[in-house]
């Protein structure tokens, strides 16, 4: 299946290609090739940010990992029901019922989904 590598930092030099050689090789040894999988590279300043909004830590980590199906899933099918988010007042109708759905969702799992809009504007 695929694999997504990106690299949103620069205080550590990073050769993709290298990377996705080596996840893809860590995937066969798992036996997991069959999944889809995305590893986004950031600085300690975003993945502080991102630690503190899903696991309300506020505190760099050095790997965070989610399950981000339900969180596309939840935002495309707002996008079917006719939810944008083109300007501002759409965007906070489309947010607000993206934050709901996934609220639900995540007192039936026990996670701590947020919509994929979330700093757009």
């Amino acid at each position: 299946m695929s694999l997504v590598v990106r690299n949103l930092q620069r205080a550590v030099p990073l050769r993709r290609a290298r990377l996705r050689e080596k996840v893809q090789a860590v995937r066969r040894a798992l036996g997991v090739q069959r999944f889809d999988l995305g590893v986004v590279c950031v600085d300690n300043r975003k993945i502080q940010q991102i630690n503190r909004i899903y696991r309300d830590k506020n505190t760099p980590t050095d790997v965070l990992s989610f399950p981000f199906y339900e969180v596309t899933a939840t935002h495309g099918l707002c996008h079917l029901l006719g939810f944008t988010h083109s300007t501002e007042a759409e965007w906070q109708k489309m947010y607000q019922k993206e934050k709901q759905v996934l609220e639900e969702l995540s007192r039936h799992t026990g996670t701590r989904l947020q919509p994929l809009s979330r700093d757009l504007f």
